[in-house]
């Protein structure tokens, strides 16, 4: 497995240590075991000796209630050791990706980060708790045996020496066969995850639509590539246990053998038969659990090299040195910007965009659909970096800023905003978690929220399902409005945040802004011209270009796009009165 990955081990290294050393002492007192009952046999039965057979078997109870102890100590302490590294693990890639900018989240898909942290992760601890335990069991027994035997037969201990190194040889070589297949099945496990969550996260839309039998079809093909690898992957594996088989009962037979031999010529006893044989099973049951720890290793590599490429990924926002933890006021200043997803050299999304918004002012955003207005206002709060020119908040470049103090002055409402399970109020407290009741009250007052959560039986206690589901498209946009309200930041974004609710609704939104919160800066993306129309200004967005900037009269005189969509809006609606 990647060694990076031992980092996670932290405080679980004293049980991980402990783990092997109470298996070599569990292999110590198992070792002994066939000596005394060769003793038994050879010395006890063979002269009649009942004390002796007594004393010796007393001795082989002790053995095997020692060996018991200390087998059942090294599994709770190697059960402990894989649980906490697993625990480490998911806790460095969560903590990890917290830190990561949407483009670093754009880099892996949602479905691939989980089954990064749940199967990868379980690939990890099941091969890291075997390999503690099995991994220091299997040498020191074969070693062990290998010895013992060489004391009782050294044709014997020959043969199985001989045996050792062509059995390992098959085993790895069946482990290595099968490995190719176990990369791929996680990247399919990857495909897999997401066709569930796209079909679960959409249930509404596909019954609406009634493809419930185009979703089963998809599923069961990527279903049938996932079982496809598997079974291929499992039929190398399952010549380990056949081949495993052949061998042991071969070399039981040869020393069958050349101990029936040795017995018969006086140079063997019968109870020193019995004892090789158990050693020889030993030795060859120790090389099945090598070749098993063997092929979970290699399912696990593919994993590892799959959590480590998580955990290296670097996150493309990172603080300055300095960074500055104070924003002076809500004055935002784009200049000569350029941005593209892709990084430099891509396709520009903006281009050449130089703007300068006053602290306190309130702007509509209107353009068409792709005219980059979200993406204008996602490099406020520095969600993404520009490409090219700068970005300033409060006089500074937001890049200047640490993340945590710009993106607790920026506030974003976003049109499909995510409500988490929990009730109302502790959704709105995301905002603030220590603010008080009245203050909860006094946002959702003045998002328009306050009416319709009364309605609900448990008021501010009614619990939000996953998701937002059980609550409006209008309702979620709202409390989501109250939310951004709490942080009382000093730039407030809606991108198209009000798209849900009617416009009499929308209107005294607007007008609670103006009066409850004149000095934030207010931001407003919106479809319909009655959300922007009575703005500071308006910025018309065209092609990743700004096409025009002023009020409404202004615009109506100089820009042809808000002018016909004014038109078709205003006028349009009146028509058809």
């Amino acid at each position: 497995m990647n060694r990076k990955l031992f980092r996670s081990i932290r405080e679980y290294k004293k049980v991980s240590i402990l783990t092997p050393l109470f298996v070599v002492l569990e292999v110590l007192m198992e070792v002994l075991i066939p000596l005394q009952m060769a003793n038994i046999i050879d010395i006890g039965i063979q002269d009649g000796n009942l004390p002796y057979i007594i004393r010796t078997g007393l001795i082989l109870v002790v053995l095997a209630m020692l060996a018991l102890a200390f087998g059942a100590l090294a599994g709770k302490l190697g059960a402990e050791a894989g649980a906490g590294y697993a625990k480490n693990l998911r806790h460095d890639i969560f903590y990890k990706i917290q830190d990561f900018s949407f483009k670093n989240i754009d880099h892996f898909s949602t479905s691939s980060l989980v089954t990064r942290m749940t199967t990868d992760i379980t690939n990890v601890q099941m091969a890291y708790m075997m390999s503690i335990r099995l991994l220091a069991r299997a040498p020191i027994m074969i070693v062990l045996s290998l010895v013992m035997t060489l004391t009782i037969s050294q044709t014997i201990a020959l043969l199985l020496l001989c045996t050792i190194p062509v059995l390992g040889g098959v085993l790895i070589f069946i482990a290595r066969k099968a490995h190719p297949h176990f990369i791929r099945v996680f990247d399919e496990y990857d495909v897999l995850n997401n066709v569930v969550q796209e079909n679960v996260n959409a249930a509404r839309v596909v019954k609406a639509y009634v493809r419930e039998d185009y979703e089963i079809e998809k599923f069961h093909g990527i279903s049938k590539v996932v079982f496809d690898l598997f079974t291929r992957a499992e039929k190398i594996v399952a010549w380990n246990s056949p081949t495993m088989q052949f061998v042991i009962y071969a070399v039981v037979l040869s020393m069958v053998l050349i101990g029936g031999r040795d017995i018969v010529l006086g140079t063997m006893e019968t109870g020193e038969l019995t004892s090789v044989i158990v050693y020889a099973l030993q030795i060859l049951s120790s090389l099945m659990m090598v070749s098993f720890v063997y092929v979970m290793i290699m399912i696990a590599e593919a994993s590892s090299d799959r959590i480590v490429e998580v955990l290296d990924e670097v996150p493309e926002m990172q603080n300055a040195d300095n960074a500055v933890s104070n924003v002076l006021d809500g004055t935002i200043d784009f200049e000569n910007v350029d941005f593209s997803y892709s990084g430099e050299g891509g396709n520009l999304s903006l281009k050449n965009i130089s703007l300068h918004i006053k602290s306190g002012e309130t702007v509509g955003i209107i353009g068409g659909t792709g005219s980059a207005k979200s993406t204008l206002v996602q490099l406020i709060p520095r969600l993404y970096d520009v490409t090219a020119g700068s970005v300033k908040v409060g006089g500074r470049d937001v890049r200047e800023y640490s993340l945590e103090a710009l993106r607790d002055q920026v506030s974003m409402v976003l049109q499909k905003n995510v409500l988490f399970t929990g009730t109302i109020a502790e959704n709105i407290r995301w905002g603030d978690e220590n603010t008080t009741d009245e203050e909860v009250e006094r946002v959702c007052r003045l998002a328009q929220a306050d009416t319709f959560i009364r309605e609900f039986p448990a008021g501010y206690n009614t619990m939000i399902v996953q998701g937002g589901n059980n609550v409006s498209g209008g309702q979620k946009q709202r409390l989501c409005i109250a939310r951004a309200l709490l942080k009382k930041p000093k730039i407030l974004i809606l991108d198209d945040s009000t798209s849900a609710v009617d416009t009499r609704t929308d209107a005294l939104i607007r007008k609670a802004f103006r009066e409850e919160i004149p000095e934030t800066t207010k931001i407003i993306i919106a479809q319909r011209v009655s959300s922007v129309e009575d703005a500071d200004k308006i910025i018309v967005m065209e092609n990743g270009e700004i096409n025009g900037i002023g009020t409404s009269e202004e615009l109506l005189k100089t820009n042809a796009i808000y002018r016909e969509v004014y038109e078709s809006q205003v006028k349009g609606g009146a028509d058809s009165e």
